[in-house]
This record gives structure tokens, sequence and C-alpha cells, in this order.
């Protein structure tokens, strides 16, 4: 399936301000997954296999590394047997890089938050505002995305352009 969202994500040291503000607004808690992102050669976007004990999914995505809310379009496949894929992959394109994290994930409405935690990188928070029925314009999730951002604190200064491949390359 074919997606767009508008996103961003940002440092944080505010981690439980934010849980309890997302749980105070009656955010669905979907748990905290182990996330293993194995990011694959390609020519063009990324390419990442996620394996997790919630998401597991093939995903394709382009994006600008921009600091605001920017938009990402990605496909996603659910998958099955990802050691199986991931193996096949590997053979195929070569692996990129490999990023794991903890992900704690809650949805409001369309709207889906991360808070993560990376080894050696810190703490992080991500708002991805979601039209997966092609209902929304683009403006209302770019309005939806800015909401929350003001709503939890998340100031210019905090926000990060890159990917977590793209920091953890950066300073390997």
């Amino acid at each position: 399936m074919s997606y767009i969202n508008i996103e961003i994500k940002a440092r944080t040291n505010r981690t439980e301000e934010i849980r309890k503000f997302l749980l105070e607004k009656g955010a669905d808690y979907k748990g905290l997954d182990t996330q293993t992102d194995t990011y694959f050669n390609v020519l063009n976007g990324r390419l990442k296999l996620r394996q997790g004990n919630i998401e597991n999914n093939l995903i394709f995505y382009t994006r600008d590394n921009l600091s605001g809310p920017r938009q990402s379009d990605f496909d996603l496949a659910e998958v099955k047997n990802s050691d199986v894929i991931r193996s096949i992959l590997t053979k195929a394109l070569g692996v990129k890089i490999i990023v794991t994290k903890k992900r704690e994930i809650y949805f409001i409405g369309n709207i889906k938050f991360h808070l993560d935690t990376l080894d050696g990188l810190g703490e992080f928070v991500e708002i991805e505002a979601t039209d997966k029925n092609t209902s929304l314009p683009v403006e209302k999730l770019h309005e939806q995305c800015h909401f929350y951002m003001t709503e939890l604190g998340i100031e210019e200064k905090d926000l990060v352009p890159l990917s977590y491949s793209d920091i953890l390359l950066g300073t390997l």
C-alpha cells in the first residue's frame, strides 16, 4: 500500500512528560516494540526491513532531509517471514546499515507517535500524520503535525532532519 506522512523527529529529554500527555489525551498505546531496521543499498529513496515484536514491515520511502514537518511518500508491506526476506534482500542488495531501537507506539486518530530510545543517540519523539485513505489533504496533515508539535512543546532547535540511519552513518 502507498501512503503519505507528514512527520517530524525531535530530540527530547521530556519522554515522561510526553508519555503522560499522550495517555491523558486518550492515546491508544500499542506497546513497546524492540525494532531492528535493516537498510539495504538502493539507487534512490530508502528500503528497510523492520523486524519487531509489534511491527514487521518492508518499507520503501522517499523524503527530503528537512528539519520541519516534511512529507514522506512510502510503500509498506506487512512481512510474515522477515528472516527469509532479510536474507534474500541482503544477498540481492547488500546491507547499508542496521538500526536498533526501543519504540513506544501511540495513536490519536490518524496521528502516530513514537517515543524512541537508541543506544548512543539518546531519546527522540516522532509525530506522523498519516492519510491511509487518501481522504485528507496534505495541508490538513501539516496542520495536525504542527498542532501536536505545539502541544508537546517541541521547538525548532529540537528538530532532527535526518533518519536514524543517516545519523548513525554520519557518526561511524
